[in-house]
């Protein structure tokens, strides 16, 4: 036994056995802590929310659109909502469409007093929105889409029952399409919307040079909106200018001051109904 001692201490003593020794205790560390660290990347984290079907844009998440799968860490992002209890009842954001079995992500989904406009929130400083009527045919068979830059060209008879048409307003950027309930036209893959109003955004004094034109129904006004770029004609009508079609709408309607003293972007709010009323009472005191 003593012999067995000593030829022990005498073996640890050893530098080679000690080198030895540390080496294979670091390799064991070494692997130990890569085992581990692999296992911790590769173990599923359990209930992460996924989407039971394609959810489209603005839509309210309810329970049965939401599944839960397991996914390795390895792959979760840092942007990837690890709860169901943080999904259900939110909405999918404007700009998103969240596809069938894709994991939600903290900027495609808000709550609905986060839910913008997308029309809105393009609205370039210093601009207002303005709400221009339009139907399937004006839009060349809803061939129209948010991003498009159209001119805005008016039809009109003059006091000589003269037919004008020419160019108003040039170069506008379409901010959205949408149908006569306010949806989105192409948010929807799923859905087939009619086109009833263009959205876009227009300095004051044009937003009110449109207003007054479509209020003059006594000179058959008609407003219509073409793919910037494209020139129309009519056959039997006068060609004008763009300055001459604004004199003839502030020589017939009232002063622009009158009118800069109300609610700029009423025209995005009201109802078609209300809208008839208006051009109706305007027509009337113009006549007058």
């Amino acid at each position: 036994m003593n012999n067995f001692m000593v030829s022990l201490q005498r073996f640890l003593k050893n530098k080679n056995t000690v080198t030895i020794l540390g080496v294979l205790a670091i390799i064991v560390v070494l692997f130990l802590g890569y085992r581990y660290q692999i296992n911790k990347q590769v173990r599923p984290v359990r209930g992460i929310p996924a989407a039971a079907e394609t959810i489209q844009p603005r839509t309210k998440i309810t329970k049965d659109m939401v599944d839960t799968i397991d996914i390795a860490p390895l792959v979760l992002q840092d942007n990837v909502i690890q709860s169901s209890e943080s999904v259900i009842g939110k909405y999918s954001n404007y700009n998103t469409v969240i596809p069938k079995g894709s994991l939600f992500y903290k900027e495609s989904v808000v709550s609905e007093a986060e839910l913008p406009d997308s029309a809105f929130v393009e609205v370039k400083e210093g601009e207002v929105p303005y709400n221009f009527p339009v139907t399937m045919e004006t839009t060349y068979g809803n061939s129209i889409y948010p991003g498009n830059a159209i001119d805005i060209y008016m039809k009109a008879e003059n006091e000589s029952d003269v037919l004008m048409v020419g160019k108003l307003v040039e170069n506008v950027k379409v901010l959205a399409v949408k149908d006569s309930s306010g949806h989105h036209v192409f948010e929807n893959s799923d859905e087939d919307r009619v086109p009833a109003y263009l959205i876009f955004g227009v300095a004051p004094d044009i937003n009110i040079l449109l207003r007054k034109a479509s209020y003059m129904n006594a000179y058959s006004v008609e407003l219509f909106p073409v793919p910037h770029g494209t020139e129309i004609t009519e056959e039997g009508a006068t060609v004008v200018s763009s300055q001459t079609l604004k004199d003839f709408i502030n020589a017939h309607t009232v002063a622009n001051d009158e009118l800069t003293n109300t609610d700029a972007t009423t025209n995005t709010t009201d109802t078609p109904e209300k809208t008839d009323q208006t051009n109706q009472d305007n027509t009337t005191t113009n006549n007058s």
